[in-house]
C-alpha cells in the first residue's frame, strides 16, 4: 500500500510498503529516504506516537494513503547523528538482505543503494554521500532561516527566501514526477502515416489541430498534381503570421495504408515543412479516428498504423533529437506561446500583400539552429520574434513549429 510521511519542516515523502511491515523496517526506510537514523526516528499516527518496534502499520491502523507525521529526536550533535554509524549501515544492510520486498522498495525509491546492498563498503559509502547531501541541503535552509531573523522586513531577503521555497516545492514536484510518471519526460513521436498520392508515396503528418490539408508546392509537383491548382484560391493564410496560399486542388485520390482509396482536396501553401499535412478536414469528412491504444488512424474500419520513430521522415527524426535539448528550458514557456497559434480558414484568405511591403526584421538572440528560424520565416512570412515564439511552442521542434503556424 502507499502511505506518506510528513517532516516538521514541511516536507512530504512517499513510500511504496506492505501493511504487514513492522515499525522497525518502516523506520530503515525512513532512513534510507532522508537520511535520519532509527534511533532519532519519532512516528505519530492522529495524534499517537508509535512506539512499538514490532507492531504493524495495520495493528496500528494505518490504511491506504494515510500520512505520519515525523519528528526528529533532538541531537547534541546533528551532524554526527545525520550520518550514522557502521554498525547501523550494517544492521540496515542485512535486513535488506533478509527482507526481500524491502529491498524491491527501495530498489523503486534509490537503485543505486539496492544494487549496493551486497557490497558493505559501497553500501555505506552511497549512505554517507546521500546523508551528506541532505545535511548540506538542511544547512542551506538555515541560513535561509537565519537571513530572514536577522531582518524580517526586507523587502529583498523575504523575496529570495520565498524564491528558494518555490523552487525546492518545484524540485519535490519534480522528484515525485520521476518516480511516478517518469514517461512524461520520454520524447514523443509524432504521429505520421504512409499515404499515396497519384502513386508518389508521401509521409503525411496527422495532425487535428489543422483546419485544412495542406500540401507543399515541392510536393505537389512530385505527385504530378500542380497542373490541377485552381489559382482562384489563392490568398494569405494569417495567424501569427502570414503565409502564401498558391491555390486548392479539389480532388485527388489517395491511398492510405495498403488499400484503402479517399477523395481528397488539398490547399497548396509555399514552405519547406511538412510535405502533407492531414488536417481536421479530411478526419471529419471519414470520421477518422486517432486511437493511440491501438497506434492507428481508424477510417471505415480500417486500421492504418502510424509510424514508428525509425520510419519518420529524416528531417522529423532529426529534429526530434535536436529539440530534446530544448525540452526542460521550454516547458514554461510553451502554455503561454500556445495561446498564439495561428489556424487557417476561409476567413483568414486574403489578397496578397503589395510587393513592397516587407516583415520587419528582429535581432532577438535564440538557442534554436538559425536554419530553423530561416525556414519558419520564409514559410511563414513571419517576423524572427514570431518564429522564436514558434519554436518556444513546440520545444524546439520546427516541424511542429510549422504545423502551429498553420494548423
Amino acid at each position: 500500500m502507499r502511505i506518506a510521511f510528513t517532516t516538521e519542516t514541511g516536507e512530504v515523502h512517499n513510500l511504496e510498503i506492505d501493511s504487514q511491515m513492522e515499525l522497525e523496517n518502516i523506520k530503515a526506510l525512513i532512513e534510507a529516504e532522508i537520511g535520519t537514523a532509527p534511533a532519532n526516528q519519532i512516528l505519530f499516527y492522529h495524534g499517537q506516537e508509535l512506539t512499538d518496534p514490532k507492531k504493524t502499520l495495520e495493528q496500528y491502523g494505518v490504511v491506504q494513503d494515510e500520512i505520519l507525521l515525523l519528528k526528529i529526536r533532538p541531537s547534541n550533535n546533528q551532524s554526527s547523528s545525520s550520518v550514522g554509524t557502521p554498525g547501523e549501515y550494517e544492521f540496515m544492510r542485512q535486513t535488506l538482505l533478509s527482507r526481500p520486498d524491502m529491498l524491491q522498495q527501495l530498489r523503486q525509491n534509490q537503485s543505486e543503494l539496492a544494487n549496493a546492498v551486497n557490497d558493505p563498503q559501497r553500501f555505506t559509502e552511497i549512505i554517507q554521500e546521500m546523508a551528506q547531501r541532505r545535511h548540506e541541503g538542511e544547512l542551506q535552509r538555515m541560513q535561509q532561516i537565519n537571513m530572514l531573523n536577522e531582518d524580517p522586513y526586507d523587502v529583498e531577503k523575504q523575496r529570495s527566501i520565498e524564491e528558494a521555497i518555490r523552487m525546492q516545492n518545484v524540485l519535490a514536484n519534480f522528484s515525485d514526477a520521476l518516480e511516478h510518471n517518469p514517461e512524461s519526460f520520454g520524447r514523443v513521436t509524432m504521429l505520421y502515416i504512409d499515404v499515396e498520392v497519384n502513386g508518389h508515396p508521401v509521409k503525411a503528418f496527422v495532425d487535428s489541430g489543422a483546419q485544412a490539408t495542406i500540401m507543399s508546392p515541392q510536393c505537389a509537383e512530385s505527385c504530378g498534381i500542380m497542373r490541377l491548382v485552381d489559382n482562384r484560391f489563392a490568398g494569405i493564410a494569417k495567424g501569427v503570421g502570414t503565409a502564401k496560399i498558391i491555390g486548392r486542388v479539389h480532388s485527388a485520390q489517395i491511398r492510405v495504408g495498403t488499400d484503402l482509396f479517399l477523395i481528397c482536396s488539398f490547399t497548396i501553401m509555399e514552405g519547406r515543412g511538412t510535405d502533407l499535412l492531414f488536417g481536421l478536414d479530411m478526419l471529419k469528412r471519414h470520421q477518422a479516428c486517432i486511437d493511440l491504444q491501438k497506434n492507428a488512424l481508424i477510417i471505415n474500419g480500417k486500421e492504418i498504423r502510424f509510424l514508428a520513430e525509425h520510419e519518420l521522415p529524416e528531417s522529423a527524426r532529426m529534429e526530434m533529437d535536436e529539440s530534446e535539448e530544448h525540452i526542460p528550458h521550454n516547458l514554461a514557456s510553451s502554455s503561454a506561446s500556445n495561446t498564439e497559434s495561428p489556424s487557417i480558414s476561409s476567413s483568414t484568405i486574403v489578397n496578397p500583400p503589395s510587393s513592397n511591403s516587407s516583415p520587419p526584421v528582429s535581432q532577438q538572440q535564440s538557442q534554436y539552429p538559425d536554419e530553423h528560424i530561416q525556414n519558419l520565416i520564409s514559410m511563414g512570412g513571419i517576423t524572427r520574434d514570431e518564429a522564436i515564439k514558434l519554436l518556444d511552442a513546440a520545444g524546439g521542434n520546427v516541424e511542429i513549429a510549422a504545423s502551429l503556424l498553420f494548423g
